[in-house]
């Protein structure tokens, strides 16, 4: 019993194992397609009946072969080498799992897969017995050779063989999975099939080459699998983190062609010639991507561009202002926007006008109030039971703070669509040159631009404005600038306390930027 403390015995049967089983993975497989053929009430006697075949013939096989193995009488020579039946058996075993590892890796690598397509019809049970031992021949060949190589004992191999058809037959299911999830542990496996095809190939030349050298090879090996697989499951536990639906956008941009930072700069406003998505298309899909993380305020008409109707105004003003502004919808109120009476249409409101000199408060619908915090998608809802009415937005104070239309959902997914009085908030003065109004969305703004470096998730400005002020810290004087991301962000225009006009220039990439100035 002095074997059972041999340490290389262990690690070998150990091994041989494992081997069995991921060479079996195969047969196992086969199996289960040749079983779908029966009715349902006889799958699973005829995988026990396939795997107890399987067991069998393995053993009887490895019974033979170690036999014929135990032959070391030379047969002929060749030159000054000998060659008994032992070394036949060893040099056409090797050069079989030579054979088959290769193309098993050539499969893999190249990604192909055995597919088995068309109708399943029921077949008797003989029938479909005697193609599982047909199969089973086939498959326990590589198995037999592979233990005869990794092992000196043929109890040691019988009873790897033993175990592992156990495993298989307890456990097929969770086992097949667990192949299919980790491909590189069967490249690994295959890898061992060529090491020991090759051992057996010099076995058979009469170059000896210790077990332990294999054993010491394969243990390294597993180990650092086992750190490969440790490190892709902890990877895969930091993605998990990251939100799903941030991934899967990630993933569209990604796969729409989208880019970011110096990439996109280089890139310029042309789409790649490589990608099939022109960016316009890939700018929407980012608009529609993006919208539940974005603020309202990113997207509404600040307060300071409203135009209201102020009730308590005189018919002349009043009508001169609902012609000098193209919109279809404004809000009524007495004074102050803060004192708002409801919305009303333009037309109703030139009819009051014509027919009445004034305002009839029953033409004024009563007006749509959000709080600030909603969301664009929250907002965007209310608008679609609105009936075309605009809704405002009021802060936790109830004062007003900007007002949304349906033209403002669109533009967060398609660009600006300015009125017929409004200019574009970033106009193209040259190659690599704009102007753009103080209050851009920083959003659409990265789009123009191609560049990732202006939003942030925890930025609370949603405007350039915004941003150059959290750059500089107080408000900046005309022609102070910043330098991000090979794009300088020069003020241009300051109006009542506010960034009114930015310069945005694309910085050469020979030139050195500098963070502010």
């Amino acid at each position: 019993m002095e074997w059972l403390s041999d340490p290389n015995i262990w690690v070998g049967f150990l091994t041989l194992v494992v081997l069995e089983i991921v060479l079996g993975i195969d047969n196992l497989i086969f199996i289960a397609i040749l079983a779908e053929k029966l009715p349902p009430h006889q799958r699973d006697k005829a995988r026990l009946l396939g795997l107890t075949l399987a067991m069998l013939m393995r053993l009887g096989l490895l019974t033979m072969i170690s036999w014929i193995v135990s032959l070391t009488a030379p047969l002929f020579s060749v030159g000054s080498l000998d060659f008994s039946g032992r070394d036949l058996i060893l040099l056409l075993g090797g050069l079989f799992l030579l054979g088959k590892a290769t193309m098993e890796l050539h499969e893999r690598v190249e990604g192909k897969t055995h597919a088995h397509a068309g109708p399943v019809e029921y077949a008797s049970f003989g029938v479909v017995v005697a193609q599982i031992i047909a199969l089973d021949a086939v498959f326990s060949l590589d198995s037999v050779i592979t233990a005869v190589g990794m092992v000196d004992s043929l109890g040691v191999m019988m009873a790897a063989v033993v175990v592992s058809m156990g495993v298989m037959l307890f456990a097929s299911k969770p086992l097949t999975r667990f192949v299919n999830a980790h491909p590189t542990v069967v490249v690994l496996c295959l890898s061992f099939l060529l090491m020991i095809g090759l051992s057996l190939i010099a076995e058979g030349f009469g170059f000896h080459i210790p077990k332990s050298y294999l054993y010491a090879a394969i243990g390294f090996s597993v180990m650092i699998e086992a750190l490969n697989q440790l490190a892709r499951r902890n990877f895969a536990k930091q993605e998990s983190h990251i939100p799903l639906r941030e991934r899967t956008a990630d993933a569209v941009l990604r796969l729409l062609g989208a880019k970011g930072g110096e990439a996109a700069a280089a890139a310029g406003a042309a789409s790649a010639p490589d990608t099939a998505f022109v960016p316009e298309e890939r700018n929407m899909v980012s608009g529609v991507l993006s919208l539940s993380q974005r603020s309202i305020r990113s997207i509404m008409t600040n307060r300071a561009d409203i135009s209201w109707i102020d009730m308590e105004a005189d018919a002349a003003t009043i009508r001169t202002q609902l012609l000098d502004t193209p919109h279809g919808f404004f809000p009524v109120c007495r004074g102050e926007l803060d004192e708002i009476v409801g919305v009303a249409r333009a037309k109703d409101l030139m009819a009051d006008l014509t027919h009445a000199g004034r305002i009839d408060p029953a033409h004024v619908r009563p007006p749509i109030i959000v709080p600030d915090a909603s969301g664009v998608l929250k907002v965007m809802e209310t608008l679609k039971r609105s009936h075309g009415q605009v809704v405002l937005i009021a802060d936790e104070y109830g004062t007003i703070q900007g007002l949304v239309t349906p033209i403002d959902i669109l533009e967060a997914i398609a660009g600006e669509f300015p009125d017929e009085d409004e200019l574009p908030v970033v106009r193209e003065e040259g190659p690599g040159r704009w102007r753009v109004d103080g209050s851009a969305d920083l959003h659409y703004l990265q789009q123009v631009l191609g560049t990732d470096a202006l939003v942030s998730e925890n930025d609370e400005y949603t405007s350039l404005a915004g941003f150059m002020l959290e750059q500089f810290g107080t408000l900046p004087e005309v022609g102070q600038a910043v330098e991000l991301d090979r794009l300088r962000y020069e003020v241009a225009e300051v109006l009542d306390r506010r960034i009114a006009t930015v310069l945005v220039t694309r910085i050469a990439p020979a030139e050195r930027p500098a963070r502010a100035s």
